[in-house]
This record gives C-alpha cells, sequence and structure tokens, in this order.
C-alpha cells in the first residue's frame, strides 16, 4: 500500500507540473492578447500557440505512458464541506475558491459537462445525423462548382503573370536602337554649333550656304561659276527668258459668268 501511495504520489506530482506549465502558456498568452494586442504580431502569437500545444503533448504523453496513475479507477471525495472561507484552499487554488461548500463542490468536482452544454451537444449531434444524404450531394457539387471556378481564376492569373514576366524579359533582352551619347552631341551641334569645323562656320558667316555649296561641287559641270549668275549658280531674275506657253487661255469678265445676272 505504501509502494502504490508513493506511486500515485509521483504520478501526480508529474501531472500537476505538466499541468501548470500549460496553465502558465495559456495564462501568457492572454495577458498578451489583452494588453500587448497593439505591438502583438501573428508569429508571436503562432509561437505562442505552439507552447501551448507542446505542452498538451507532454502531458498526453504522461497520461498514456504505461506506468502512469490510472486516473479512471480513481475517486475524488470531499472530506469537509463548509460555508467558512478556507486560507489553506485559496493558497492551493491561487486564490480563486474561497470556500469549499455544497454548492460549489458538484462544479469543481464535475467528471461530466455542464447539463446545459451536454444538452447543445446533443442536439447538434442528432442535427447532424438527421442530415439528408441528398442536400450533403448538393453540398459536394457546389463546392466542386466552386472549387472549379477558383482553379479557372487562378489560371488565368498565372497565365497573366507569365505573359507579363514575358514581355519584361524580351524588354530587357532587346537591341538597343538609340544612343543617348549621340543624341545630345546632336543638339549640341544644332544648337549652338558644338563639334563643326571652322571652315563651315565661316561660310555661313559670310552668306554662303555650305549645303548648296557642297552639292554643287559635286555635280559635274558646275566647278565653275559663269558670270552673271547668283551665289547659288542661279542667273539673275532680269536674264531669266519666259517659256512659251502651248496651253491657250480664254479668261472671261466675272460679270458675264455670274450666275445670278
Amino acid at each position: 500500500m505504501q509502494r502504490e501511495e508513493k506511486q500515485q504520489d509521483s504520478a501526480l506530482e508529474a501531472i500537476i507540473m505538466r499541468v501548470n506549465d500549460l496553465k502558465n502558456a495559456i495564462s501568457a498568452m492572454i495577458f498578451k492578447v489583452e494588453h500587448e494586442y497593439e505591438t502583438l504580431n501573428w508569429p508571436n502569437f503562432l509561437d505562442n500557440f505552439a507552447l501551448i500545444s507542446g505542452h498538451l503533448t507532454s502531458l498526453s504523453k504522461v497520461l498514456g505512458h504505461d506506468k502512469a496513475l490510472n486516473l479512471r479507477g480513481l475517486t475524488v471525495l470531499p472530506l469537509r464541506l463548509s460555508p467558512e472561507k478556507d486560507e489553506e484552499l485559496l493558497r492551493l487554488t491561487e486564490n480563486r475558491i474561497p470556500t469549499f461548500a455544497h454548492d460549489l463542490v458538484p462544479d469543481y468536482l464535475r467528471t461530466k459537462l455542464e447539463p446545459q452544454a451536454e444538452q447543445k451537444m446533443m442536439q447538434l449531434e442528432a442535427k447532424a445525423a438527421n442530415v439528408n444524404i441528398d442536400t450533403s450531394h448538393d453540398y459536394n457539387k457546389q463546392l466542386a462548382q466552386y472549387t472549379k471556378v477558383i482553379s479557372h481564376v487562378w489560371d488565368i492569373a498565372n497565365k497573366a503573370r507569365e505573359d507579363w514576366e514575358g514581355e519584361v524579359s524580351t524588354r530587357a533582352t532587346q537591341a538597343q536602337t538609340s544612343s543617348a551619347a549621340d543624341t545630345h552631341a546632336l543638339l549640341a551641334a544644332v544648337g549652338m554649333g558644338k563639334g563643326l569645323k571652322s571652315d563651315s562656320i565661316q561660310m555661313v558667316q559670310s552668306g554662303v550656304n555650305p549645303v548648296a555649296n557642297s552639292m554643287m561641287v559635286g555635280r559635274p559641270g558646275n566647278q565653275q561659276q559663269t558670270t552673271g549668275q547668283g551665289p547659288l549658280g542661279n542667273p539673275p531674275m532680269g536674264q531669266m527668258n519666259k517659256a512659251p506657253s502651248a496651253i491657250k487661255t480664254n479668261i472671261k469678265a466675272a460679270s458675264q459668268i455670274h450666275p445670278y445676272r
């Protein structure tokens, strides 16, 4: 009997330690949610949740061990009920249970759900059992249709993204057809004469068009200007002969062809 009592005590101590760890993790998580909700982010929340899950796993291993205490075969009975305040009970329960009276014992030593919660669970189970098979098939059919639509939209979005990425890569690999340096040099030459030769500048200042001069130099028979010609090799206005016109014109007065007279 003493050996069994020692085993029970050690098993209870291990269970109480795991339960306390779980309780502290839940309390810390509740404190963060209530007081640090402005700075609390999702990764920290998941870390706290993983910590609680780890404590639950440890408690399950302790309860499921071969040498663990079989709590199902034990019964908890109150030895003394009193409506007066119990300091020792208050210390053991961390100031949560001040008295161990007749009206509190059924709630604290309950091994089943509360009557209201149990009734609600029975109603939900009955509702789930009475679901029509055709209705469930309709739900599955609608779910399949929604899944198909979502998959189609997802494919369209992926195709658009691939096309956009292809256009971006094509633009990046296209050969450059312009030169910024040449453009700036051309603008500087046209606007400020930068980079032009000195003889071209002198010809422009003296009134000779260098473009026309180069055109005349390139033509055979225009090596020298004939006397009486202008700067561009054209005869003066007074020496220009009119070519005879072969078209006869008949000009009438405007008063003769007026339609309203």
